[in-house]
Formats: C-alpha cells, structure tokens, sequence
C-alpha cells in the first residue's frame, strides 16, 4: 500500500511556509518516482528523514535507478520535477550528486546511483553512514531499501 502524502513532522524551527514546500517537493518526488518502472528505490535521508530540519537545511534524496544515465545526462526530468535551477553536479563514488536550487532558495539534492548502492552483504561503510544517520523510504517497490534499513 502506498501512502499518497508523505509528508515530514519538521521542526517548529522551521517557518511554515518552509515546512508546507519541503513537504510539497517531497510528496511531489515521490508520486513523479513512483510512475518510473526504472525507480526501484528513492529514500529520503539526512535532517529533513530525522526531523531535524533547519532554516538552511536542505532535502536529501537516494534515487535509485537501472538507467543512471537518464538522469546524469539529462535535465528534462528536474525541469518536469520544478526542482528549480542546476546548481552542481558531483560524484561521490556510487552516488552522483545532482544538486537543485529552488526560487525561494531552497536546495534539493538528489544522489542518483545504481540498486548496488543498498546492497547489504555487506552494506558499504558510506551508505551506512547515510542510512543510520538518517533515512525513510518513500518509495521501495522491491524491498531493497527495507532490506538496507534492517541491515544497518
């Protein structure tokens, strides 16, 4: 079962108009991923997965994908997205960074990588790191990000 809003208990640190976006471009990411037969895990990870989230903090997203190509070397999908405007680009070994910047300034980070990023015999130190520092799966068709989770 799927729930359709996922939205986050953030901080009342947080303005409510910052709250009420961070939830939007979440729920919006994860129903955009969920009509993708290539998306076979997006997880949400960082201050925003352990509401925590700050005024400067930004929402941090795994996408796993079996066509990392599609999204590393085209934009349609950010532009279909309205995540805002490329701002970097950056590899960090299995996850590519692909960093957006909304008009509020508001930053939306996406690692792309491959379903090898949750393997879990064994979990790689780095994704560890990730997962318990903070993760809730949005979308998770095959287990694997559960899979992780219980791992770590």
């Amino acid at each position: 079962m799927h729930r359709d809003d996922q939205s986050v208990n953030l901080p009342t640190a947080l303005s409510p108009e910052r709250v009420t976006e961070i939830n939007e471009v979440i729920n919006r990411i994860t129903r955009w991923a969920r009509g993708r037969a290539d998306i076979v895990g997006l997880l949400l990870v960082g201050s925003c997965a352990r509401n925590a989230a700050r005024p400067e903090s930004d929402i941090d997203v795994v996408l796993l994908t079996t066509d990392e190509s599609r999204y590393l070397l085209e934009d349609a999908w950010a532009v279909e997205l309205r995540l805002g405007k490329l701002i970097r680009t950056q590899s960090w070994g299995p996850i590519t960074e692909r960093r957006c910047s909304t008009a509020s300034g508001l930053e939306i980070e996406l690692g792309i990588g491959s379903p090898n990023w949750a393997k879990t015999d064994p979990v790689d130190h780095g994704t560890h790191r990730v997962v318990t520092d903070g993760a809730r799966v949005l979308h998770d068709p095959a287990g694997i990000l559960a899979d992780l989770i219980a791992a770590c």
